[in-house]
């Protein structure tokens, strides 16, 4: 067991409220929250006191959009539009790729994710079992989310992934998914609405990203990507849109119907000139919200603190109100709100018998004093280097600046690039 005492709780049950006392874990789960009485600590063994000092503890950050291996392509192919930025840079590139490949540019990209204060991620990307193979050695959670583009065929491997993938470890899940419209057939889409009847399950995807993605799919379809979606029953039990920067009314009606979660991705969305999502629109209508990274190609980096910040400043931007998309709608978004639009409904928040995926907020440096509000300091001013301590599933994988993923850092810099010197060659 692990005590954590003398600290501030940000248990995200109620809002942004902060109270005192202490976290206790046991084994993978949270098996206290409060303030023990001396009859609890006297009769209770820990393996470890960890002594906060006032910092402050809360659920961890959940990356609910990303390509976690695109690592290899981060500041390869910069200032092009989307199309382009795919087309004629990350496809080919990516045609080089193997599941060795995979495995070490995925163990780079969990460094940055516990560096950041990121417990989990929903990945879409080639190799599952090599990006398994990573994630389970490094003792991170995912939500592998399927990526089948492409002719109906490739129905096949998506219903495989979901029988292989499922229950072969505790920090592993699938999702069904697909890359996105323009790059999927009608008979895929199609073929997608049977596999969401099979399992009536949720579905994942990228959706209206660019305003040329939406006018296109018009052209072709008489239908916005998400009308289309709604149209073949890939929506029926919900699931997640990634990016949701064209919306129309009528697609975040669809969105508040289906219970469908909308993921902003603000940094590359920007970073790729895409456009802004309508998040306020969206809260409003009531439809949850989630925050991702996307991949490390087109943002470059995976540090939710930068996406919580550009979430909210560029809805006041956009919106000319600064009122608009306050902190705490934020930080829920980066916490429950990515937990739950992953389906991983026992890491959400810190309580008693949930998942121990936490951090803590080192509150003793400049940009976190003075403490006139905790939870604001954290999206407005907090960065990464706040993260003191990162725990998924009860064990620390990042503590002061250290990891603890079995595999020496400098190794798996080394190499990642490896990896990129010999593509280009």
């Amino acid at each position: 067991m692990i005590r954590f005492k003398n600290g501030r709780i940000l248990p995200m049950t109620n809002g942004c409220e902060i109270t005192e006392g202490e976290v206790w874990t046991n084994g993978s789960k949270i098996s206290f929250v409060g303030k023990p009485t001396e009859e609890q600590l006297k009769n209770t063994k820990f393996d470890r006191v960890i002594d906060l000092d006032g910092d402050v503890i809360m659920p961890s950050f959940k990356n609910a959009h990303t390509h976690s291996a695109m690592t290899f392509l981060r500041s390869y192919a910069d200032d092009l539009p989307l199309q382009n930025w795919l087309y004629t840079k990350v496809f080919p590139m990516e045609a080089k790729l193997t599941g060795d490949h995979i495995y070490w540019l995925s163990k780079l990209a969990i460094l940055e994710y516990l560096s950041s204060g990121v417990t989990a991620c929903f990945d879409m990307y080639f190799n599952p079992e090599d990006y398994v193979h990573a994630n389970t050695e490094c003792g991170f959670r995912t939500v592998l989310c399927g990526s089948v583009s492409g002719g109906a065929e490739n129905i096949e491997r998506l219903d495989s992934c979901m029988k292989q993938f499922n229950g072969i470890h505790p920090l592993i899940s699938y999702r069904l998914g697909f890359h996105a419209e323009y790059t999927a057939s009608r008979e895929l889409l199609e073929g997608m609405g049977e596999l969401v009847k099979k399992y009536k399950a949720p579905v994942s995807t990228h959706n209206s990203e660019t305003a040329k993605e939406v006018r296109e799919c018009v052209e072709k379809y008489g239908k916005t990507p998400t009308e289309l979606f709604d149209s073949l029953g890939i929506l029926d039990y919900g699931g997640s849109s990634f990016h949701c920067v064209h919306l129309s009314e009528n697609d975040m009606d669809i969105f508040a119907k289906r219970g469908m979660y909308a993921v902003t991705c603000p940094g590359s969305n920007s970073k790729l000139a895409s456009g802004i999502a309508p998040i306020c629109k969206l809260l409003e209508k009531g439809i949850p919200l989630a925050i991702g990274t996307d991949g490390p190609a087109s943002n470059n980096c995976l540090d939710m603190f930068r996406e919580m910040f550009l979430v909210t400043a560029l809805q006041k931007l956009s919106l000319n109100d600064a009122a608009a998309c306050p902190a705490g709608e934020v930080l829920k978004a980066a916490t429950v709100g990515g937990a739950h639009a992953m389906g991983l409904d026992d890491c959400d928040v810190i309580a008693e018998g949930k998942q121990a995926d936490l951090i803590v907020i080192d509150l003793k440096q400049p940009n976190m004093q003075p403490l006139n509000s905790i939870a604001n300091n954290i999206v407005y001013s907090g960065s990464k280097t706040n993260i003191r301590l990162t725990m998924c599933a009860g064990s620390i994988l990042y503590e002061n600046h250290c990891f603890s993923v079995g595999e020496d850092p400098k190794r798996i810099y080394a190499r990642a690039n490896e990896i990129i010197s010999s593509m280009r060659d």
